[in-house]
């Protein structure tokens, strides 16, 4: 159920105080992490504060959350977005003014295979579409719990093929996601090269979740400033792919066979919980002989691009993503 007014005056009044105390914690020690500006800091205790209180709600309360307050973007209002079935995937085009460009970006959201949407990535897609001069397909896949491994891998690969169909040509298509939307890339290119079919031209992988397992080091220095703890990933991954499902080298990156990729860029925060697994995944890919561009910005939590209309550093990140892009796909 859509939340009311007293659902969503509860959510503004908890990430309110998770600000004020992120505040008055600045005020008395000093930024949280070197480098981080007073926007930074509470943008990051917002996301936190709302994340980690669905490990009492639950993801469908999380999901409502995403809904009632989605992120502001002024370059959706730049695009449109047209639904299609991908292959009987639900999606949806986001098209920038003019003709359909030849430039074709597939785009898998982020979420722990448990929330998100093309809809809670529009600001994500729109830089996309205009950065890269690039049509955006997001893909709409299905979510856990109420549909478990390997549904989300499914629709990501049948909906690629749509996209690479549409494209004409491989040179003109690329993959790109977020957090296990990047792992769902990953896993899509492996199938396709399993295949023996072709694969597009390159893939942008943002904070990609690699070892969903992962303990120590990052994930503990990090949790008390990213967006939630190795509890709460757990707890995601057991909802999509519980037992040995989640050391399936399409779920568990660091198991898998990267050799014959395109190339890949790869962007990481120094802040994040991820950081150990997404370092050890850009090392394997490119012991497979993969060409792999590393981006780390020292400072910054999980999935900073998301905020790219809050925080100057995620326009950033969203503007080298899109001219990667650009320099690998055919025009």
């Amino acid at each position: 159920m859509a939340f009311g007014t007293a659902q969503k005056l509860e959510l503004a009044g908890l990430v309110a105080r998770a600000e004020a105390a992120a505040l008055a914690r600045r005020l008395a020690r000093g930024p949280a992490r070197p480098g981080w500006t007073l926007r930074t800091e509470l943008v990051a205790a917002g996301v936190r504060a709302v994340v980690m209180a669905s490990k009492r709600r639950g993801v469908h309360w999380l999901r409502e959350a995403q809904a009632a307050f989605p992120a502001p973007s002024k370059a959706a209002r730049r695009v449109r977005f047209e639904p299609v079935a991908a292959n009987g995937v639900p999606a949806v085009w986001c098209l920038p003014p003019g003709p359909p460009p030849r430039r074709t970006i597939v785009y898998l959201h982020g979420g722990g295979y448990v929330i998100g949407s093309p809809h809670t990535h529009r600001d994500l897609l729109a830089r996309l579409a205009l950065g890269a001069r690039a049509r955006v397909l997001g893909v709409d896949y299905r979510l856990a719990p109420e549909h478990r491994f390997p549904a989300a891998h499914e629709d990501c690969l049948a909906a690629t093929r749509f996209a690479l169909a549409e494209a004409g040509d491989p040179a003109a298509c690329a993959l790109a996601g977020d957090s296990a939307g990047a792992a769902l890339a990953v896993a899509t290119l492996c199938g396709l090269r399993d295949a023996g079919e072709p694969l597009p031209a390159a893939a942008a992988l943002l904070c990609p979740r690699s070892d969903p397992h992962a303990a120590g080091g990052s994930m503990d220095a990090n949790a008390d400033v990213d967006f939630g703890d190795r509890e709460l990933l757990l707890g995601w991954i057991d909802a999509y792919a519980p037992g040995d499902a989640g050391r399936d080298p399409r779920v568990a990156l660091l198991r898998a066979d990267l050799s014959g990729l395109p190339p890949l860029l790869v962007q990481a925060g120094g802040a994040e919980i991820l950081l150990d697994q997404i370092e050890a995944f850009v090392a394997r890919a490119r012991a497979a002989g993969v060409e792999v561009r590393y981006q780390l910005s020292p400072h910054l939590f999980h999935d900073w691009q998301l905020q790219a209309e809050l925080l100057p550093e995620g326009a950033r990140a969203v503007d080298e993503v899109a001219a990667f892009l650009v320099e690998r796909l055919a025009a």
